[in-house]
């Protein structure tokens, strides 16, 4: 599920969000899923793609750098992720 975008106290980066993968547990796993694709599609079935970047945090969220900026009606949507 999409958390958020990447973000810092003066700036947000718009094709970078923060993805909390299911099942997962700590930060060791979210580290072995680096280089994985995901995929979100829009309501209007435009998918946008990204790839797993690296592990966000202590509690298994992963950064996830996609190929546009996204939308904000993203956050709170399911992703598929893929090999």
């Amino acid at each position: 599920m999409i958390k958020n975008f990447r973000r810092g106290r003066h700036r947000v980066k718009m094709n970078q969000m923060v993805v909390y993968p299911a099942q997962m547990k700590g930060r060791e796993e979210a580290k072995g899923m680096v280089g994985k694709t995901v995929t979100w599609k829009s309501p209007g079935g435009k998918e946008l793609k990204g790839t797993i970047r690296s592990a966000h945090g202590g509690k298994g969220a992963v950064r996830v750098l996609f190929e546009t900026g996204m939308p904000g009606q993203a956050i709170g949507e399911k992703v598929n992720i893929h090999e």
